[in-house]
């Protein structure tokens, strides 16, 4: 059946395609998160390997969010390494960095994500989208205050 919530389906469309690179963003964030997770080393090993947990498993409940609101929306969200590197903005690691070369990717990478969050609320506010304006500012809450708490770890 045809979408019928008083958004365009162009607006619909490029809304999609905002929350599409965000979806990947996510995604690409938690998998690096959860390879630190899994592979810090030092002195703050116990406090960082349950940060960087707590953190995975708030993207990893993000991503069926920002996927559901795009079905909602009548497109489909994507699913795959493939299409995620296509769209993410986030670099992958090489190798295994130190402690405090993972803390500074990881607010690289949630500074990137409240970024492409904030690129959308144009598009969806100009379509009166509030629902999609709502999940963007809880995302960007999110991640600023992420960000700002990883920083704070680092010098």
């Amino acid at each position: 059946m045809k979408v019928n919530i008083g958004i365009e389906e162009n607006e619909r469309k490029a809304i999609c395609e905002g929350l599409a690179v965000l979806l990947a963003d996510t995604y690409t964030l938690y998998l690096k998160t959860h390879n630190y997770h899994w592979n810090v080393t030092g002195p703050m090993f116990q406090t960082l390997h349950t940060l960087f947990e707590a953190q995975y498993v708030e993207l990893a409940e993000a991503v069926d969010v920002i996927a559901e609101r795009i079905r909602a929306l009548g497109e489909f969200a994507p699913g795959s390494y493939k299409e995620f590197a296509k769209l993410t903005s986030i670099k992958e690691a090489d190798g295994i960095p130190t402690a405090e070369e993972m803390i500074k990717d990881l607010v690289k990478g949630q500074e990137a994500i409240a970024k492409t969050a904030r690129s959308i609320v144009p598009v969806a506010d100009k379509a009166s989208d509030e629902v999609s304006l709502d999940l963007l500012t809880q995302r960007m809450t999110v991640h600023e205050k992420t960000a700002w708490m990883l920083r704070s770890l680092v010098a």
